[in-house]
């Protein structure tokens, strides 16, 4: 039984919300998870609440909630995390950022010789 850590779609067309859930492998994206451990909102937001010199140099952000005790069991036990999870999960600092693999046509041929 192989359970992975990804995002189920909700929203409206043009404003996708995520869920990040925990599912198994060939269950279907929306279909029911085994627990949803967090939420993920990829529209970029400005911060409320700022003077307006203020809001013309703050940055938006992108939000991500994520229960970490949830996150770290479920990792614990073996839960795999699809690639754009990962990458979540990185930028909160639960994993290690992946390395992306650099090779060329030379590199690949001298591994062969």
């Amino acid at each position: 039984m192989v359970v992975k850590i990804r995002l189920s779609r909700f929203g409206n067309r043009h404003q996708p919300f995520y869920n990040i859930v925990v599912a198994q492998a060939r269950s279907a994206r929306d279909s029911k998870p085994l627990e949803v451990i967090g939420t993920y909102s990829p529209i970029p937001k400005i911060p409320t609440g700022l003077s307006e010199t203020e809001a013309k140099i703050a940055k938006p952000f992108k939000d991500i909630a994520l229960d970490r005790s949830r996150t770290k069991y479920w990792l614990g036990v073996g839960a795999q995390p699809s690639e754009p999870v990962w990458r979540l999960l990185s930028l909160v600092g639960l994993v290690e950022p992946r390395l992306g693999k650099m090779r060329t046509k030379n590199t690949a041929e001298n591994a062969i010789q």
